[in-house]
């Protein structure tokens, strides 16, 4: 597939297919390597196809630990949530399909695409949120059941004060709920409408309530990769909204964050960081995509600058912000370029290894816009007084197939349970993956839910 396109590209005289040698352990830290920009009519793609897991195959983990799957037969689960009774909201979102294939570049990227996001034979991508209960934590649920459906491409979920907030891609939605509940039928209140179609290019909304549970905190992605819908497709967007819990009031939080997710409060603080996705079409080793705090007011970077004030030039003159560049945040911490960041949490938990304490668990889904594949995994970032410090570890690995260029499945949400094993969103493996202690089985009562559970985010 790769050499097809390789050769329909040098045909259309558009780019080589070469992939200079580079260290991407380089662009993996606080300070990344960032080599020059290239410039391309044809971007370098290469997407694995998705063709799921068979019988028995698991992703794989470091030595003393293990992983089986939770739930099986999901319909392109992309986010997982812990409500504090234990039970398990996986959110699977169905994409609006609304953005405007129109130029040359996004009709070959759609063919490209073809089925990478899902697997053949699968179930069908459906908007919707399914409840898992396993009760005494032995990865063997007692109930698997719908608790929403026929949403409007749902991402991110929180629960707070009998209320269950649903980010769909155009809003967020609060429905009267009671953890324990297997059902909801009462109808949802619009809390407040976010940018959503008819153009919708990054169409992923996460959530997540301060620790007070008095606000919550929406990531909005932008409209295009490098403002190509013009800058008022842009207004409200690449962005982190803060929202009135009861009123719906909101305001623009963070900016310049081009596609930030899972956004998720360091536990004890009200330190908030997020996942971002970087532009792309600048080459295969451009632009790292990242971890960072947001803070209140701060800009960095999209669409004027990256990584702090590195000029994209591609903005057109009339749109170029040189007062906000020279404002742009430096983001705190690179994941690579293209990964594909989605999912971010934090451990606090007691059942895995010491290492993983006080870190972040961060899911790449995979990329695209390179000749070599990244991401497709999930990697642990470990902290320091409430930062990021030391190297990126894999630790969910598997998932992508390299000598046979195909996808198992690709890792989106990442939770953490009441028991404290790793819960893992796959979208393409159609799948909620657990990761416990190797060997290890629940003893005695379940835990009890922490004290700040009307306001946790996994």
């Amino acid at each position: 597939m790769t050499r097809f396109l390789c050769t329909a590209a040098l045909l259309l005289g558009l780019v080589g297919c070469s992939d200079p040698k580079f260290d991407d352990s380089t662009q993996v830290g606080p300070d990344p390597v960032l080599p020059a920009p290239k410039n391309y009519l044809f971007p370098p793609m290469h997407i694995a196809p998705g063709e799921g897991w068979g019988k028995g195959e698991t992703p794989r983990v470091p030595a003393g630990l293990e992983i089986h799957a939770l739930a099986t037969g999901l319909a392109h689960p992309r986010f997982a949530y812990v409500l504090p009774n234990g039970d398990i909201l996986a959110v699977q979102g169905d994409s609006p399909g609304t953005e405007p294939f129109v130029r040359f570049k996004q009709l070959v990227f759609k063919w490209v695409r073809g089925g990478a996001d899902n697997a053949p034979g699968g179930p069908k991508a459906a908007s919707r949120i399914t409840l898992i209960r396993d009760a005494n934590g032995d990865g063997k649920p007692e109930l698997v059941t719908t608790l929403l459906d026929h949403l409007n491409s749902p991402f991110g979920v929180t629960w707070v004060d009998g209320n269950l907030y649903v980010a769909n891609t155009d809003a967020v939605v609060a429905y009267p709920f009671t953890p324990g509940q297997t059902q909801i039928t009462a109808p949802g209140r619009t809390l407040t409408d976010l940018p959503g179609p008819p153009i919708d290019h990054h169409w992923t909304k996460s959530l997540v309530a301060s620790p007070d549970g008095t606000k919550l905190y929406a990531t909005v992605g932008s409209n295009s990769n490098i403002v190509e819908n013009g800058m008022e497709a842009e207004k409200n967007r690449a962005s982190v909204w803060e929202i009135d819990r009861l009123t719906g009031a909101h305001r623009l939080f963070a900016t310049g964050l081009r596609n930030p997710n899972s956004p998720s409060f360091y536990p004890g603080t009200n330190n908030l960081f997020v996942v971002v996705n970087e532009r792309d079409e600048l080459g295969s080793h451009l632009v790292p995509d990242y971890l960072t705090s947001v803070r209140d007011g701060a800009f960095y970077g999209w669409p004027f600058s990256y990584y702090g004030r590195h000029v994209d030039v591609r903005v057109p003159p009339m749109d170029r912000r040189p007062d906000l560049v020279a404002k742009a945040v430096v983001p705190d911490y690179a994941l690579g370029s293209h990964v594909a960041a989605l999912g971010l949490t934090f451990y606090s938990g007691s059942l895995l290894p010491a290492q993983y304490r006080g870190g972040a668990f961060i899911g790449e889904h995979g990329s695209w816009d390179r000749h070599s594949p990244s991401g497709y995994k999930v990697v642990f970032v470990p902290f320091a007084n409430g930062r990021p410090s030391g190297k990126a570890q894999d630790v969910v690995t598997g998932f992508l197939d390299t000598a046979r260029d195909r996808t198992h499945g690709r890792p989106v949400g990442v939770a953490v349970d009441r028991y404290g094993a790793l819960l893992i969103a796959d979208d393409v493996g159609n799948t909620l993956w657990r990761v416990t202690p190797a060997g290890w089985r629940p003893s005695g009562p379940a835990p009890a839910a922490p004290a700040a559970a009307p306001a946790q985010h996994p």
